[in-house]
């Protein structure tokens, strides 16, 4: 049937990763090329690149505003947890290298503060933070295949956020 845009599902509900990428390649080689391909409910990013990488134009997921909601930001150092004490004095900002609303106004003691204190503008703060970050990583991987070099480019970003800071 020609559809607008086409959507892959049900496949990150707890199977293995390799048993997702499969029922991706199976999916996609039956959906045009020239449509959008959306897969649901993909936000970290081994996911989020491996779905590139497939061929996957767009993708969700609660992640990111999740973990933001219990503390967990994304940063381009790696994870960090807002909780921890070590943040209590810490007024720097969140990530120096995103150009995020959170990460130009606010601190990471105050991203704590916030947190400690059950404060909902803490999760919508760290929540855009987390939104933005993963955005950036798209826009890297769009910039990465104009140049012809995604590949190269999810290698980086898989080895520098991989399963010890990963998301």
């Amino acid at each position: 049937m020609d559809f607008d845009g086409y959507s892959i599902g049900g496949t990150s509900i707890g199977e293995p990763k390799e048993v997702c990428f499969d029922m991706i390649d199976m999916a996609i080689k039956y959906l045009p090329e020239d449509k959008p391909r959306y897969l649901m409910g993909v936000g970290s990013l081994d996911y989020i690149l491996e779905g590139i990488a497939k061929g996957v134009d767009m993708m969700d997921c609660v992640l990111p505003t999740r973990i933001a909601r219990h503390g967990t930001l994304m940063t381009h150092e790696g994870r960090i947890n807002i909780k921890k004490e070590m943040y209590k004095e810490d007024f720097t900002p969140l990530d120096k290298e995103c150009d995020c609303y959170t990460c130009k106004n606010y601190t990471k003691a105050y991203l704590r503060h916030l947190y400690v204190s059950n404060e909902s503008f803490g999760a919508r703060l760290m929540s855009i933070h987390n939104l933005r970050f993963l955005i950036s990583i798209v826009e890297g991987a769009r910039k990465a295949i104009q140049e012809d070099r995604f590949l190269e480019y999810k290698d980086e970003i898989l080895k520098k956020y991989g399963d010890k800071r990963g998301f």
